[in-house]
């Protein structure tokens, strides 16, 4: 099933569509476009494939992959390096969220005057940008999670802060999006399995975020419902293009909503992301279930509401003990020590949590303290 949609951003949804990439670059004004991957799809036929489709069609195409998986400061402006040196004028963000948060950053910055962390996320930092220097961008993410191919920010680690920092800019939305399943096809299960929960992640915290935004609220909603339908066949059955196709969707949708907010489940996730490294969706998928009970007291009616359209009997407690269940089923660990993360560092996470941008739309307005509790009670596999 292949279809056309213009929200929030032009989307080429299908299989195979990434055929269409050449022809795409020319619609939005690219003859010379910088892809930009991680290391590990550079070495791929997955890319090889696309660049020499690009040469084909007559582009001056060329590859970028310097990134970490928690991608940094320094890999974006070794992007920009990039893009200026081989006189690029468009990029191909091209992967899971370290190759997309990159590329559309570079984009952003290669045209401009000012650094990077002039564009965080706060007040109207985004205006220290000239607009008509932004440089278009075709999003085509190979993981169905973080949902960056349709969001106006990126997550990059200053790492000399230690944190994670929100760039955004309203022009940092790429011009198109290819969402193709069988670009998915490869991804390992546990990749799936934590890609899929952050898609989760996403949709809930914008579900319970106590923002007026009906639509997103709605979208939110549909976009759990395919998951509940759809992760674990896409982890078990990686071939299996129907849940392959539904899960890019619902990440998609998931990062659309969020313009209704996200909450503590991220805001612990970005500290820990910079202070230890380990993989974003992970730490949402571990934290679900502590937050959802940190959260019981303001969420309890709209998670039975929520419990209801996903087919399950209509109260909080059936809702986590899907979730426990969906986590256990495919793979997740239950604690943060089991991916080696330890509470030492937990009252200094909770004093960066409490800060973080997500921290504001969570639905109670947790302190330092209870954030580390949260975080705590996540390695010791506490729930309450």
């Amino acid at each position: 099933m292949n279809a056309d949609w213009n929200y929030p951003t032009a989307i080429r949804i299908g299989d195979r569509r990434i055929g269409e990439l050449p022809a795409i670059c020319r619609e939005f004004g690219m003859a010379a476009p910088l892809l930009v991957t991680d290391p590990g799809l550079a070495r791929l036929p997955l890319v090889a494939g696309r660049v020499a489709d690009c040469e084909a069609a007559g582009l001056n195409i060329a590859v970028f992959s310097d990134i970490k998986p928690n991608p940094t400061g320094d890999n974006v402006r070794d992007g920009i390096d990039a893009f200026r040196r081989g006189a690029h004028d468009g990029v191909i963000a091209f992967g899971g969220g370290s190759g997309l948060d990159v590329g559309k950053s570079v984009a952003v910055l290669a045209g401009q005057t000012c650094p990077l962390w002039d564009l965080e996320d706060a007040g109207d930092n985004w205006r220290r940008a000239e607009a008509a220097r932004i440089a278009p961008v075709i999003a085509v993410p190979t993981t169905a999670g973080t949902g960056s191919e349709v969001g106006r920010a990126a997550l990059i680690v200053n790492r000399s802060e230690q944190r994670k920092v929100i760039i955004f800019h309203p022009r940092m939305l790429p011009a198109c999006v290819i969402l193709d399943p069988e670009l998915t096809v490869g991804l390992p299960p546990p990749m799936t399995a934590a890609t899929g929960m952050d898609a989760l992640s996403h949709n809930l915290e914008a579900y319970c975020s106590p923002l007026f935004h009906p639509m997103a609220e709605g979208i939110a909603v549909e976009g759990m419902r395919l998951i509940a339908g759809h992760l674990a066949t896409a982890v078990e059955a990686p071939a299996d293009l129907d849940a392959r196709r539904a899960m890019l969707t619902a990440s998609t949708m998931g990062a659309t909503a969020f313009q209704r907010g996200l909450g503590a489940m991220h805001a612990l996730a970005h500290p820990l992301g910079a202070l230890y490294d380990a993989h974003h969706g992970t730490l949402n998928a571990i934290l679900m279930p502590y937050v959802l009970a940190a959260n019981r007291a303001a969420i309890d009616a709209r998670i039975a509401r929520l419990a209801r359209c996903l087919g399950l009997a209509p109260d909080f407690d059936a809702f986590l003990d899907w979730v426990l269940k969906l986590r256990a089923r495919i793979g997740i660990p239950h604690t943060l020590s089991e991916i080696g993360i330890d509470a030492a560092r937990a009252d200094e996470i909770g004093g960066m949590a409490v800060t973080d941008p997500s921290a504001a739309t969570n639905p109670i307005a947790f302190d330092a303290a209870a954030y580390a509790e949260i975080a705590a009670r996540a390695v010791r596999g506490e729930l309450g």
